[in-house]
């Protein structure tokens, strides 16, 4: 089983089935909302 992880917040995304277990990186999009407006 693989599980596709949030670079930004490190919380699990999805889960997917694969042969072997990997990790993927992404971005779940937590970090737009911490953007500072100017």
């Amino acid at each position: 089983m693989g599980t596709i992880v949030c670079k930004s917040c490190l919380s699990t995304m999805e889960h997917f089935e694969e042969e072997k277990v990997t990790v993927l990186y992404s971005h779940c999009g937590c970090d737009t909302e911490t953007e500072i407006d100017d």
